[in-house]
């Protein structure tokens, strides 16, 4: 039955979604069309024959699709036991434990790891899934400024004159997604030493810095009081993601994280695909030399025609129009030219602040960027 007469009960989503709509923030689903210039695939092993070899020959060596089962049950393959190894090993790990997503993990970690009576503390710039499972956890939660450390230790201090005697847990991504800076991670470190552990999101970051795309945070992995994220999806061209860490952490996972236990297990030929991933970033490392190239001539052109533009220095490379209609509208302009850039809207990122993310990737050619440039340099002024 439809329901009761006169009763709509699709009446709040509706309005809900008439309401973003007259604000300009309503999102819809876009195909991609154009030029790379909004994946996540910096180094272009999304599509690398090598990648898609490695994943092929699995198959045919009958490797399953999917796992069938969570870990703690027929999910758990020979496959993900030997890449959680031997990504362990890449990033200099005690141990690695996987996840179907970042997003996934992330939650899963602080939803399960930091206690009651500690303390989570978040950069304000924080990745969705990192509040999410803030909001999910047994921790108080706060934020402090970003990349701000004397603004954390202020508020560490202010938390322990209070009397609380609990582990802080300090979550920072080492790359920002939206902002494409870094995290100050020597210094956070310290403040971990201290009070206890730092939580270091590499998603952005992974396969594009570090010896062999090991990351920001290469120098701190191994220590028991530093845990770090990599996920698939980005770099990497699969999807999937790992946390790393000292082997009681993740073993307390396996033991107490709903997400981990209850969720069916990865798809062993992503399995597969990571494994080669990481032996690919080992590889070729004129992969992330060329990235970098892409990242001066952005950075270098930028500063010819659009001095006003302050550049990250990544391969994120964010452009503040400000409001949200006009900035929507320069991207679907930029879209007609062929260039496939999206708009960012709060609540993204912060009110005032609607962008366009630029994401410099080996999709694209120097000549896709000079050619971006001037369309940027001649479309701007319009606003």
């Amino acid at each position: 039955m439809a329901g009761s007469v006169g009763v709509d009960r699709l009446a709040f989503y509706r309005q809900d979604m008439d309401q973003l709509a007259a604000r300009g923030r309503l999102r819809g689903l876009a195909e991609r069309a154009g030029i790379d210039f909004s994946s996540n695939d910096y180094i272009g092993l999304a599509g690398s024959a090598r990648l898609g070899d490695a994943v092929r020959n699995a198959v045919r060596e009958g490797v399953p699709v999917g796992a069938a089962g969570s870990r703690l049950l027929r999910g758990h393959t020979r496959w993900q036991a030997e890449f959680e190894d031997h990504a362990a090993r890449f990033f200099g790990a005690d141990a690695a434990l996987g996840f179907g997503g970042g997003y996934v993990a992330n939650f899963a970690l602080f939803s399960t790891l930091p206690q009651r009576g500690d303390l989570l503390l978040m950069d304000e710039l924080s990745h969705a899934s990192t509040h999410e499972g803030a909001r999910s956890g047994r921790a108080e939660v706060q934020k402090f400024r970003h990349g701000d450390v004397s603004h954390a230790e202020q508020v560490i201090k202010m938390w322990r004159r209070a009397g609380h005697t609990g582990a802080v847990w300090i979550a920072v991504e080492s790359l920002y997604s939206m902002d494409g800076d870094v995290a100050p991670l020597d210094d956070l470190v310290g403040l971990a030493d201290q009070h206890g552990f730092l939580v270091i999101d590499e998603a952005h970051a992974t396969g594009v810095f570090g010896p062999d795309g090991r990351g920001l945070s290469h120098r701190l992995e191994g220590r028991e009081n530093v845990l770090t994220l990599h996920t698939m999806g980005k770099a990497l061209g699969g999807s999937g993601a790992l946390i790393c860490g000292a082997r009681p952490l993740l073993d307390f996972m396996v033991n107490r994280c709903r997400p981990f236990i209850f969720a069916t297990a990865p798809s062993p030929l992503m399995a597969v695909a990571g494994r080669t991933a990481l032996d690919i970033l080992r590889d070729e490392p004129w992969r992330r030399d060329e990235l970098q190239g892409h990242v001066a001539l952005f950075g270098a052109e930028m500063a010819q025609r659009l001095p006003q533009m302050q550049i990250s220095g990544s391969q994120i490379a964010p452009l503040i129009v400000g409001p949200d209609a006009p900035t929507m509208e320069l991207a679907a302009r930029i879209r007609k030219r062929g260039f496939d850039i999206r708009g960012v809207r709060p609540p993204t990122v912060p009110d005032g602040t609607a962008r366009l993310r630029v994401s410099l990737t080996l999709n694209a050619t120097r000549q896709d960027i000079l050619r971006l440039a001037e369309t940027l340099e001649e479309l701007w002024p319009d606003l």
